[in-house]
Order: structure tokens, then sequence, then C-alpha cells
């Protein structure tokens, strides 16, 4: 396997033709004003869009994100990009971290420094820890995938060989959205390797081993199908028709704003104003990253791969116990929240905190509640 650096280095034409875009955005008429009942508000994102146009500097940002040290490799036919930062102390220990969707390992910038020097940055006596944060295939830099299959399972495996080339044969996994059915998965492949699988999202749908229900947990359950009712339809389209809503979201660059946007703020502890957790900046990142790399549509589609993979097709799927001891991290605001005790028949819960603020892209809205959270699972595992 050859690794080799990575640098972010964007053409000047394909800036040249977003701003283009941008220009000759044709607006949709709306019912109302301020109202994102329906999806994106025109208002917020007409003024995102005049700052994109006149005042976000994607060059700074790229010499920004150019400071961690990034790689890409070739795994089973595909391109996967990865940071890789190493910890100056030698007690540090390997740890995979994996974004979602919509995001990148960037998602995890504000965690990075802390994990792997702690004491640098005021955190004596932490556990470091040598930080391993690729790209999903079709996701971001790692670029547009061309093959079926691309499910967690294949992911795990391939993040796996990732974790292995560079020589790390124990590790730890941390897991967001995606992320989470990902290093499920590898924990459950490879539960020599994994030394301790931490989640800030459970997979929805799990049942009780015993098939009972307290009042609590039917309420719990009872809520997170009411929201999906209301959030949950891109997740229907992304996982039966991801091809069509590609067309739009890789031709128009607000469309493909407006997409994540709108999922920004619903799913994130802000009280409706998303700007209070996420700036304008951290926002236009993860959405030129997609534009940038054409990769709305095969990020889409991986929704399309997971219903299959743990669906009605998957008849060799394993959902067997994960022996490898779990932390969980229950943010008030994430998606959808699974009931510790059902958490604890399909995996090996070791830990478990309940945070007192926070969404589902915590490591951005709440990084410094993740990192102690972290630090305190990892210390426990060997």
């Amino acid at each position: 396997m050859d690794v080799t650096p990575f640098k972010i280095c964007v053409d000047d034409d394909a800036l040249t033709d977003l701003r283009e875009r941008l220009s000759r955005t044709r607006w949709p008429v709306q019912v109302g004003e301020g109202d994102w009942d329906a999806g994106a508000e025109r208002g917020y994102m007409e003024a995102l869009c005049a700052y994109w146009l006149e005042e976000f500097d994607w060059r700074a940002i790229e010499d920004e994100l150019n400071k961690w040290p990034q790689f890409e490799t070739q795994i089973d036919g595909v391109t996967i990009h990865f940071l890789h930062l190493r910890s100056p102390h030698p007690s540090a220990r390997p740890l995979l971290m994996v974004h979602g969707w919509p995001s990148t390992p960037f998602e995890f910038a504000k965690l990075l420094g802390p994990l792997t020097d702690p004491e640098a940055h005021g955190r004596p006596g932490g556990q470091p820890f040598h930080v391993v944060a690729p790209s999903i295939p079709g996701f971001g830099w790692s670029g547009p995938v061309v093959q079926r299959g691309w499910h967690p399972g294949r992911i795990a495996r391939a993040f796996h060989e990732l974790m292995d080339h560079l020589g790390y044969d124990r590790y730890g996994t941390f897991g967001v959205d995606m992320g989470s059915p990902i290093t499920i998965e590898l924990a459950r492949a490879h539960p020599d390797a994994v030394i301790g699988l931490y989640l800030t999202l459970i997979p929805s749908g799990l049942q009780s081993a015993d098939g009972t229900l307290t009042a609590e947990e039917e309420r719990q359950i009872l809520a997170n199908e009411a929201r999906h009712r209301i959030e949950g339809g891109y997740a229907t389209l992304q996982a039966t028709k991801p091809d069509t809503v590609a067309y739009g979201l890789t031709d128009s660059p607000v469309g493909l704003a407006a997409w994540f946007v709108e999922k920004f703020r619903s799913w994130t502890d802000c009280e409706g104003d998303l700007e209070s957790v996420m700036s304008k900046d951290e926002i236009l990142t993860t959405v030129m990253t997609y534009w940038l790399t054409v990769t709305a549509g095969s990020s889409a589609r991986s929704y399309y791969e997971l219903a299959r993979y743990f669906g009605a097709e998957a008849t060799r799927f394993d959902r067997s116990r994960v022996q490898v001891p779990t932390g969980v991290a229950v943010f008030p605001k994430e998606l959808y929240l699974t009931p510790k005790r059902i958490a604890n028949d399909h995996f090996d819960i070791q830990h478990w905190t309940e945070m007192p603020r926070g969404g589902h892209f915590a490591a951005i809205e709440q990084p410094e509640l993740l990192l102690a959270d972290v630090f305190r699972f990892f210390d426990d595992r060997k």
C-alpha cells in the first residue's frame, strides 16, 4: 500500500465557475417569511449566499485545512484520504475517528490538538492519541466512488486495513452518524484489534432482548418515530433514489448548501440560531468540500448501500451482540436516542454519559464536553 502526502489545492477555474453559478442563482418562491417548517428558509439562504460571494475566503480556509497532516492511499480499488496526527508522547494510543454525513474529518478539528497532545492544551495527565481520521469513500477528498457495494462492512474492512498498514494492530474507534455503523462493523469483525468503541449515535430500530418495553422506553421510541416522520425524508430519498437527487446537488451550489444547512439547523442544539453553534465559515467549508470534490451524489448513495446492507437483502448480516467495550455519549438534541437498557442488549456498554446540551454535530457544538468524555472512556481501555 502506497501512502502519499496530500494537500488541498483547488484550481482557480473551479472557484470562478462557483462564483458564476452563485451569481446566477434562481431563487424559489416560498410561502411565509422566516419559517423553517417546510425546509431551508429563503431569507437565510440569500444572506449566506451573499456572504459566500462577497466575504468567504476559500484560499484562507484551504491554508488552514492544509495545516493538518493529510495523506491518501488506494484500498480495494478506491482512493482514501485521511488525516494522520502522531502524538509526541510515547504513551499515545491509536484512535480511528470516523465522521458522518453531511460532514468531513475536519468536523473533529477542535478535538485533534487536545487528543494528540493533551498537556499542551491544558489537560495534563490526559491519555494522548495518534489520530487517524479518514474521509469515508465517496465523501469529500476521498472523491466519488463508482463501484457498487461500499456499505459499512466494506468500509470497515478498508479502514482496518489502513490502520494495520500504519502499524496500529490495536486501536480505539470513535464514530459519529455514518461513522457509527462503520466502527460498529469494524469492532464486530476485529474485536481483538479494537480496544474500545466510542459512539455518539447508536443505530435506530434496536429491539430489547426480552421483547418488553418500560413506559419510558416506549415514550422514547415514539418520540424517535415522530421525529423521523419530520426529519427522515432525506434518508428515505437517499436510501432509495440517490442518483436522482444527485443531479440538483451536483449542479447547484445553493441547492447543495440548502440541503446541508437545513440539516445543520435541525440537528444541532441551537434553538433555531444555527450560527450560535456553527459559524458561516464552518458551514461553507463543509459545503465547499462536497461541491469541489463532486461527492454530493456518492455520499448520498452511502444511504442506499447502508439500507441494503442492513435491510432484507442482508441475509448474512451478523446481528450478534458487539463484545468490544463500548462507550456512548448521549447528546439531548441528537437525531434519535436509544434507551440504555436496549443498547446494552446489543453492545457491551461500559460507559454511558448523558450530556447537558449538544446535538448531532457535537464535535463542533460542544467540543469540551465531548473531549472530556472521550478521555474518561479511553482512560480505562488497555
